[in-house]
């Protein structure tokens, strides 16, 4: 019970820890800012997945999904956030807002795997597939989206969507693996998940 009520309750220091989190992804989306050339078939190879894992490993499944909603909503309400520094209500027909909406999912995912299971296997394992369903859904959405109502480059297919996603994806995976040690290693010092 003890368990339930304090991964339930929030404190000044998890709004803290969810608007941290929030900023962190609105940095990791625009690393291309200071790094330009890290685009790979108009899609911006950005840390906004690495964050979003990290969120859901280190705050838990509510708080963590809370971190990605809060972020996703700044964005919609017009804060320059997003990848390339965009934002506003017209991000919802971008062909790559899919990923975005799979941080969240993907955090309170996360989440729920290490609130679980607690042990350095499952933070890492949490990661790795936290990170492969960012790259499912994020891809079919931005497939089905340029079918659609998005404009298409020629040529134009499934096969050639996730061409795109080759470039970033072992950078992305590698980083999963950084993430889930890392929240491993936070979990022990900061204790914010309950500990069964």
């Amino acid at each position: 019970m003890e368990a339930v009520s304090k991964s339930t309750t929030w404190r000044t220091v998890d709004l803290l820890y969810c608007s941290a989190f929030a900023t962190l992804m609105m940095v990791g989306a625009n690393i291309t800012s200071f790094v330009p050339f890290l685009v790979a078939g108009g899609v911006p190879i950005t840390l906004q997945t690495f964050f979003g894992v990290l969120a859901g490993l280190v705050l838990g499944r509510v708080k963590g999904a809370v971190a990605c909603t809060v972020y996703m909503c700044i964005g919609l309400a017009g804060a320059p956030v997003f990848a390339k520094f965009t934002g506003g209500p017209a991000a919802l027909v971008s062909p790559t807002f899919g990923f975005i909406v799979s941080f969240i999912i993907c955090a309170y995912i996360a989440g729920a795997i290490v609130e679980r299971y607690q042990t350095k296997k499952a933070y890492i394992a949490s990661g790795l597939i936290t990170m492969t369903l960012i790259y499912l859904l994020g891809t079919n959405w931005l497939y089905f989206a340029y079918q659609l109502w998005a404009a298409a480059p020629d040529g134009f297919s499934y096969k050639m969507a996730w061409a795109w996603m080759v470039p970033p994806m072992p950078k992305d995976f590698i980083l999963a693996i950084v993430a889930g040690l890392l929240a491993y290693r936070l979990q022990k010092v900061l204790h914010i998940l309950p500990i069964k």
